[in-house]
């Protein structure tokens, strides 16, 4: 609301008025002392009028210095500091909320009787599986932008719509208005829906979404992501944001009041950048809650809202070999020693060749029989037997217990006696009267 009452201050200022300024306003604007009609000229080449009357009179004869000494800057300061302590305190953040239920007043023809003095229009192209839409719809176009003195015109050869203002137009943010509700149309926004653009309290918003993901096939599963199965995720986020959202190619367009276009707008950059739009949900849900607490509207929320991680983010692979820089030395390496160098150093340099020879063997023998006898170690290793667990002994049974071999004889006595299923004996009685009945009246 705020914005709309701004850009058509801004629009108004622009524009230039026919009739011209009052004598009081260009004095002001131009920084010249003023005066109202009928009052005397101030400055100090300025006439004098009539002397005033009664006691004022007396007081306007006497000259300054008579009159007494007037009030010096310490009784001044005094005052002020006075003042200043009677001032109470404002809190700002009543400054800063709206009170609830308060609407900016409607936009009339009495704040802008003058209308506008130039023409604007705007147009907009449409795509051609639209045509037989708007042709349907496009009287109620012309209708309800004729309320608003705006004129819309439909091109079905260029395939574009127009919109202009006319001369009984008076509202400067009605062009703005009508250009938003073709774009919306264009976007295949029902007209239902595109309509509400009208109204002061609703605006709009159309997020381009194709140039956000570079595969295609990425893009239509987080678009698809967006949606959810059977459009339940839209629907979820069209309840908490009161807004009207409308995903179509590649493009989604949103319509409601300022507070829900930026959420939408956030969610579905999130949902393009593969965060699913399940969590901005839980989000907003927290927070459609927090809102209803009145004590809470002025502190931070961040402790209620849930701070989400992400799991599957892959570590990256450290290299097995990590190459180390040694420390910086301004003087060369040793030069490494030549072979010559170590056979002089163990005194090989001055055997013979059958001496040479002789300590090679040596030393291939020593290899080998290392390696034979680990061979032979790794042999023996499946003949070793393997260790036997000890013996448990079995607790024999405990004869402390006595059984009562009558009771058992008792119940097995009455067990016999009893058929599986065999009714009690009074039952039985009974039974074998009634049969006897039966038969003495069949006779």
């Amino acid at each position: 609301m705020y914005f709309c009452t701004c850009a058509r201050v801004q629009i108004l200022t622009r524009l230039p008025l026919s009739a011209p300024r009052s004598a009081l306003e260009e004095g002001v604007r131009a920084g010249r002392p003023t005066r109202r009609p009928g009052e005397a000229p101030r400055g100090p080449g300025a006439e004098r009028g009539p002397a005033p009357s009664g006691a004022r009179a007396d007081m306007a004869a006497v000259p300054k210095e008579e009159a007494g000494p007037g009030p010096g800057p310490k009784q001044k300061e005094k005052h002020k500091n006075k003042n200043k302590k009677k001032a109470e305190p404002v809190d700002e953040s009543e400054l800063l909320t709206v009170p609830d239920g308060w609407k900016e007043p409607a936009f009339t023809r009495e704040d802008n009787p003058k209308g506008l003095l130039e023409e604007s229009s705007f147009a907009t192209l449409f795509p051609k599986y639209r045509e037989a839409y708007l042709k349907e719809c496009w009287p109620l176009v012309q209708k309800a932008l004729g309320e608003h003195y705006v004129n819309a015109a439909l091109d079905l050869i260029e395939g574009s719509m127009t919109v202009t203002t006319t001369k009984k137009t008076f509202d400067p943010y009605a062009i703005i208005r009508a250009r938003d509700l073709i774009k919306l149309l264009a976007r295949s926004v029902p007209f239902e829906q595109a309509v509400r653009i009208l109204q002061d309290d609703v605006a709009c918003d159309i997020i381009k979404i194709g140039s956000l993901v570079r595969k295609r096939e990425t893009f239509i599963k987080r678009r698809a992501r967006l949606l959810g199965p059977k459009g339940s995720t839209l629907k979820a986020l069209e309840l908490l944001t009161n807004c009207y959202i409308m995903v179509q190619g590649n493009t989604v367009s949103a319509l409601g009041p300022f507070s829900g276009l930026k959420e939408v707008r956030k969610v579905v950059l999130d949902t393009m950048k593969n965060i699913h739009p399940i969590y901005n949900i839980k989000t907003l849900m927290i927070k459609r809650e927090l809102a209803k607490d009145p004590e809470l509207r002025t502190q931070s929320w961040e402790r209620f809202l849930p701070k989400f991680k992400r799991k599957n983010l892959k570590k990256r692979k450290e290299p097995k070999k990590k190459n180390t820089k040694k420390e910086y030395t301004p003087f060369p390496p040793p030069q490494p020693e030549s072979q010559i160098d170590k056979e002089l150093a163990s005194g090989e340099y001055f055997l013979k060749e059958r001496q040479k020879k002789r300590k090679q063997m040596e030393e291939i023998k020593a290899k080998q029989a290392d390696a034979i006898k680990r061979r032979q170690e790794e042999r023996n290793k499946a003949f070793i037997p393997p260790k036997e667990k000890p013996v448990v002994k079995t607790k024999k049974a405990s004869t402390e217990k006595k059984i009562d071999i009558e009771a058992i004889k008792e119940k097995v006595k009455n067990a016999k006696k009893k058929k599986l299923g065999a009714l009690p004996e009074e039952e039985v009685k009974l039974k074998m009267a009634a049969d006897e009945k039966k038969k003495k009246k069949k006779k």
